[in-house]
């Protein structure tokens, strides 16, 4: 079978959509099936993706005020013609942009099935960057994008509930994986904690993902700044890049500020923290969490996304109903002064995360590729009279 993937970010890209389509092709390829890629061209204009059998990419740029985040033009008579030399017996679109449509509407005129992908919550970014007013907008314009594919995947089940009661059809489960011998607390650095002034004896607390807006930055300032009142010996490790960077300097001096670190960097940055705090609720599913629990990490987060899926409350980690502010900031302090309990919940989330393995999320994936080949086979065979 060739599958074509369409998408707006792909590796060196870092995001979870990069992310998950990374190891999703990996899988693939693993297993024999053909691989097509549809994508912006990269900004250096010289990266080429691995393993695919052919590439096709489009004129695009990037989104003001976030350089790193790129769009793709409309280019539908450019994948028409690469999809009649080479027809894919299934697209997948990953993201909704401009890309996504033209590829929608191409696939639709050669007759070819499409699932899509909901990796990002767009419609709540409208709260984030105060245009809340075009949220419904917004919606309805996703709502018929998706409705118009074979399939939507959603990481959670909440999700799919969710977009189910606001009209969405056809939308199934696929959640994420996590490689457990690279995420692992086997990968604890003393040199790396030295280098943060840490010992075994004082506690570092970390927080990874961009640093913008939709991912709640003032509470974890505010966060970071209780744990630090309350426990004065406490480290604070922030590893992300973004708009909001320069203020959250201003605001946490004391921390340790990384930056983007490369990927071998940052198991190394997981397994050598003690707490992880994460406080974005815009997420789809959030790799950090998954990747952070598998690392022996003792986690606060909201029940949100994949913090509803993976936490279970004080047995592998601390979960606290979205809008509790307050009861998140005080839960993440009285975890940094009790060693003991951090390091039980710890060890717990390890053996939750290691309970998702991307062979397994593959599996869902081809699933449901393989069942909307087949739907469109069915309603393009003529009927018998």
């Amino acid at each position: 079978m060739r599958i074509c993937l369409v998408s707006e970010t792909w590796t060196p890209d870092i995001n979870g959509v990069a992310h998950t389509l990374t190891q999703l092709s990996d899988q693939l390829r693993q297993r024999g099936f053909s691989l097509q890629l549809v994508r912006p061209r990269p900004a250096d204009g010289e990266h080429r993706a691995e393993g695919m059998d052919s590439e096709l990419q489009v004129r695009g740029a990037s989104v003001p005020g976030y350089r790193e985040v790129r769009l793709g033009f409309p280019a539908g008579r450019r994948i028409r013609r690469l999809w009649q030399a080479e027809r894919p017996d299934v697209v997948y679109v990953a993201t909704e942009g401009p890309l996504g449509w033209s590829a929608l509407a191409a696939a639709e005129k050669l007759g070819i099935p499409v699932v899509s992908g909901w990796h990002t919550n767009f419609d709540h970014y409208c709260r984030d960057y105060g245009v809340d007013w075009l949220r419904p907008l917004v919606t309805q314009r996703l709502r018929r994008f998706h409705n118009r594919c074979g399939a939507t995947l959603v990481p959670t089940h909440a999700q799919a509930r969710d977009l189910g009661q606001r009209g969405f059809e056809r939308v199934k489960v696929m959640a994420r994986g996590i490689d457990g011998e690279r995420f692992s607390p086997a990968h604890r650095d003393p040199a790396l904690r030295e280098r943060w002034g840490a010992d075994e004896h004082r506690p570092v607390a970390l927080y990874v993902g961009r640093l913008a807006p939709e991912k709640n930055l003032d509470l974890l300032r505010d966060t970071f700044a209780a744990m630090l009142d309350a426990h004065p010996g406490l480290t604070l490790v922030v590893v992300g890049d973004g708009p909001g960077r320069a203020n959250l300097e201003r605001a946490l001096p004391q921390a340790h500020f990384a930056g983007f670190v490369s990927p071998d960097e940052l198991i190394r940055y997981y397994a050598s923290a003690d707490l992880f705090v994460f406080p974005s609720i815009s997420e789809t599913w959030g790799n950090v969490l998954l990747e952070a629990m598998a690392s022996g990490l003792a986690t606060v987060a909201f029940r949100h996304a994949a913090g509803a899926e993976l936490i279970e409350d004080d047995v592998n980690g601390v979960h606290l109903a979205v809008g509790d502010e307050a009861g998140f900031r005080d839960a993440a302090v009285a975890l940094c002064q009790q060693p003991a309990r951090y390091g039980r919940l710890g060890r717990a989330a390890r053996q939750r995360a290691l309970g998702y393995r991307w062979p397994a999320i593959a599996d869902d994936f081809l699933a449901a590729l393989t069942h909307a080949r087949e739907m469109s086979d069915e309603t393009s065979r003529p009927c018998r009279v």
